[in-house]
């Protein structure tokens, strides 16, 4: 709404009359299908890095108080600024009514500025913007009663925070004031409740809440605010089915759900629940790594389960086939299955084959850690769509060349996956030293003491000390990186590092293992090339990588049919390059 809150990132942008047009385009194709659009109007305050040319810009609060996430010094506006960010807070209201949106939402939510201004703590002003409540309170007023000076009727809200969770944000408490006052003087004609603050590492997490955080854990909270105020009430965080909206709703928790990773996982979800096809909706498993995982690196948002998204445009709708062939998928874990699915889909015939007993590959095992139980989604989902469709499934069926003979299809899917990689430790046969993959299978004895040796730097490693320490072990996390998690989306490893650091568990950054004697493991300072001795070790778990599995790969080789790679048979990486170039593959054949 204003440039003082712009940067080089894609924001969109309400601060100037150009933005009218796009505006309008996209409530005329909301409109065209019965929706409604509301527009929000933010500013981060210090809650940013302002990065323009590369290189950060001034950022601006109500006061000079650090932030701790961006460890950004802003500046206080000076009481002109306040006063113009107030006028364009109107003015960019006015924008978004003449492009035809249908509501205007103030964004007070996560720290950023209009929180910053009611928050004691962030905001120690002492003009009439800061000090008492009166005075904290009067520029999110302000910029109310221009936004309805600029709008009329139109309905107006407000995003807030029910807990910014942070030692020095906005309290439940201080939500509640603020939401009575408001309602109290008529200033709003909704509330829309969210959690947490972008100013700390650990209200962070709620902004987008990962994997392991309850379903719709926000809305107690955001019924209290609704007994209070009498407004209506939105909520959001981690409602993503439709029956847990119903439960919200029915509780009287709030008015209205938000839904956003859900939607971007399966964007017809709500013309299937209106059909009551609830089985139908591939359900969002809160990964956090094509969606805001993809923001924060820079890239369009999308999704692992629906790699359609934000490719819609560069990919196209999928069409059906001209001539139907017989198709020949090689491993039933995620990459095979998208890919039989997506082949089937287009009319192909598919025989899908999988030597273990169960579809679902590493899934399998990744959901077996502490509060990844979800992660087992995808495999549910994938199942379902298979279940739908005319797909030969054979388990317990390992392919090789003369099966591919005997059954002739016209195109072979390889998607062999990966198998664990171990790298020589001196010593070894003096010492216990076991896979990643065996432990979670269970059986292996590992004593009190175990030192995890993780090379990726990923869920693995960190799903397997929490694990390991909450079955009664004393855990050593032994990372080749800065940090535990260095490979996962930050709200997913904040999440995960304050829950290792509850558990007890010691974090080596920059190790790398080199031998083991007894029961003592020697590794290696990856920076410095010391040595880091670890005395009393009775395991070392080797979550050290995978490599792929080539086998058939090389057997095919010559056949004069065509062989296509997925997933982790090409190199080992995540789900989210299995599916997608298990879908791609489906899509072109």
């Amino acid at each position: 709404m204003h440039a003082s809150g712009l940067s080089d990132a894609p924001d969109l942008n309400a601060s100037d009359d150009r933005c009218i047009p796009g505006y309008a385009a996209i409530a005329k194709a909301v409109h065209k299908h019965g929706g409604r659009v509301f527009g929000q109007l933010s500013h981060p305050g210090k809650a940013t890095r302002r990065i323009k040319g590369g290189m950060r810009a001034v950022t601006f609060a109500p006061s000079a108080i650090p932030d701790n996430r961006f460890h950004t010094m802003p500046r206080e506006m000076p009481l002109d600024m306040v006063e113009e960010l107030v006028a364009s807070c109107g003015m960019a209201a006015r924008r978004l009514a003449e492009a035809g949106l249908d509501g205007i939402e103030i964004v007070a939510s996560h720290g950023m500025l209009f929180a910053a201004f009611l928050n004691a703590n962030a905001n120690v002003r002492t003009d009439r913007y800061g000090g008492s409540f009166e005075n904290r309170m009067r520029f999110l007023t302000e910029c109310l009663a221009a936004v309805r000076a600029n709008v009329g009727d139109m309905v107006v809200g407000m995003r807030i925070s029910a807990d910014e969770v942070e030692a020095d944000g906005l309290h439940k408490g201080d939500v509640l004031t603020v939401c009575k006052e408001l309602a109290r003087t008529n200033a709003l004609d909704y509330i829309n409740t969210t959690l947490g603050s972008m100013t700390g590492p650990g209200g962070s997490i709620h902004v987008v809440p990962p994997m392991g955080v309850e379903n719709a854990y926000v809305a107690p909270q955001a019924g209290k605010i609704r007994a209070v105020t009498g407004l209506p009430v939105f909520v959001a965080g981690r409602i993503n089915q439709p029956q847990i909206a119903e439960q919200v709703l029915r509780a009287g928790f709030a008015d209205m759900c938000g839904m956003t990773r859900a939607m971007i996982t399966d964007p017809d979800m709500p013309n299937k629940a209106a059909e009551k096809r609830l089985d139908d909706i591939r359900a969002c498993i809160g990964c956090n790594q094509a969606c805001i995982g993809h923001y924060h690196a820079g890239y369009s948002i999308s999704c692992i389960q629906n790699p359609l998204t934000g490719r819609e445009h560069e990919l196209g709708e999928l069409t059906p086939t001209t001539y139907a062939k017989t198709i020949l998928v090689a491993g039933g874990g995620p990459a095979g299955m998208r890919a039989a699915v997506t082949a089937a889909e287009r009319g192909h015939r598919v025989i899908l084959c999988e030597a273990n007993r169960q579809l679902g590959g590493q899934a399998l095992l990744g959901q077996l850690l502490p509060d990844r139980a979800e992660f087992g989604g995808l495999v549910t989902n994938l199942e379902a769509e298979i279940g739908k469709l005319n797909i030969d499934v054979r388990r317990q069926t390992r392919v090789d060349r003369a099966l591919v003979e005997m059954l002739a299809p016209d195109e072979i899917i390889v998607a062999t996956g990966a198998k664990p990689y171990e790298p020589p430790v001196e010593g070894r046969e003096d010492g216990h030293v076991v896979g990643a993959w065996s432990v979670l299978a269970g059986g292996v004895n590992l004593g009190s003491s175990v030192l995890i040796a993780d090379w990726r730097a990923d869920w693995i490693g960190m799903g397997l000390a929490e694990m390991l320490a909450l079955a009664g072990h004393k855990v050593q996390l032994a990372v080749n990186a800065p940090h535990a998690g260095y490979n996962l989306q930050l709200y997913v490893r904040d999440h995960w590092m304050a829950k290792l650091d509850n558990l007890g568990i010691t974090v080596i950054p920059h190790a790398r293992i080199y031998g083991v004697d007894g029961t003592t493991a020697y590794l290696v300072h990856a920076l410095s090339g010391n040595a880091v001795v670890r005395e009393d070790v009775d395991t070392i778990v080797l979550a050290t990588g995978h490599t792929p599995v080539t086998t058939l790969e090389k057997e095919l080789h010559g056949l004069r049919r065509p062989v296509h790679l997925a997933g982790d048979c090409l190199t080992p990486r995540t789900v989210e390059e299995a599916l997608y170039e298990g879908f791609l593959i489906g899509r072109s054949i």
